[in-house]
C-alpha cells in the first residue's frame, strides 16, 4: 500500500556481461543465486519501498549505452552491476556522468580482494556509492541506499 508521503519511485538495475551465468558461473566467488532469482528479490524489496524495479541484462556494452540513455526521463536512478565493464568501460562510465542520474554501483564479490585489474572502477567517481562483497545482497543494500538517497535528495530539496 503506498504511503502518501512518498511518490513511487523507478529504478534501472542494469546487470553486465556473464551476469546471466549466475548460479552457473564460479559459485564459490559469485554465489549460488541466480540473476531471475536476484531480479525478483528487487522487485520484492522495491515494492516495499515503493519503488518499480526494471531490471535488464546484456553482454553487449553498447545496450547497457543506450539503456542508460534511454533512463533519463523514466527513472529516478540507475543501480548497476556492470561486472568486467566496471574495469573497462569508460563509455559506460560517460553514460552514467551525461544523464546525472543517482547511481549505485554493486559488486557480488569484494573486488578489492580480488585481482589487482579489478581495484579500479571507472564507475565509482560517477556513482554516490558502492557495495560490494555481499554476494546478492549487494544489490539490495545498494537499492536501499539509492532509494533512501533520492527521497533524501527531495525532501532537502523541497
Amino acid at each position: 500500500m503506498p504511503n502518501d508521503t512518498y511518490e513511487f519511485l523507478s529504478i534501472l538495475v542494469l546487470h553486465g556481461p556473464n551476469l546471466n551465468m549466475l548460479g552457473h558461473r564460479e559459485p564459490g566467488i559469485y554465489g549460488a543465486v541466480t540473476l531471475n532469482e536476484i531480479n525478483r528479490l528487487l522487485e520484492r524489496d522495491g515494492q516495499k519501498l515503493q519503488t518499480k524495479v526494471s531490471s535488464l541484462q546484456s553482454n553487449h556494452e553498447g545496450v547497457l549505452v543506450d539503456a542508460i540513455h534511454d533512463s533519463l526521463k523514466k527513472h529516478q536512478g540507475i543501480l548497476i552491476n556492470a561486472g568486467a565493464y566496471t574495469h573497462t568501460s569508460v563509455a559506460l562510465r560517460d553514460a552514467l556522468a551525461a544523464v546525472a542520474l543517482p547511481t549505485v554501483e554493486v559488486h557480488l564479490s569484494n573486488i578489492y580482494q580480488r585481482e589487482a585489474f579489478r581495484h579500479h572502477s571507472f564507475i565509482a567517481p560517477v556513482a554516490i556509492g558502492q557495495i560490494s562483497g555481499f554476494g546478492a545482497q549487494s544489490y539490495l543494500l545498494g537499492l536501499q541506499a539509492l532509494v533512501n538517497h533520492i527521497r533524501k535528495t527531495t525532501a532537502d530539496s523541497s
